[in-house]
């Protein structure tokens, strides 16, 4: 099987380099999540979605 290579590595080679992706901000902090732009829907960063799910969770 392939191994991984890094950017550099890449490039080193001849190979494309691979893509940066835009990422989709936090519709509450806007900070960078780990969703790319195209995802559809409210994208929430990781510190956000955390908070959610404690505010959603059951208590009893």
């Amino acid at each position: 099987m392939g191994e991984r290579q890094t950017v550099g590595e890449r490039q080193a080679v001849g190979q494309p380099a691979v893509e940066e992706t835009a990422y989709a901000e936090c519709v509450l902090c806007r900070e960078p999540t780990e969703y790319p732009e195209t995802v559809k829907g409210a994208t929430l960063c990781p510190v956000c979605e955390w908070q959610e799910a404690q505010r959603t969770a059951c208590s009893g």
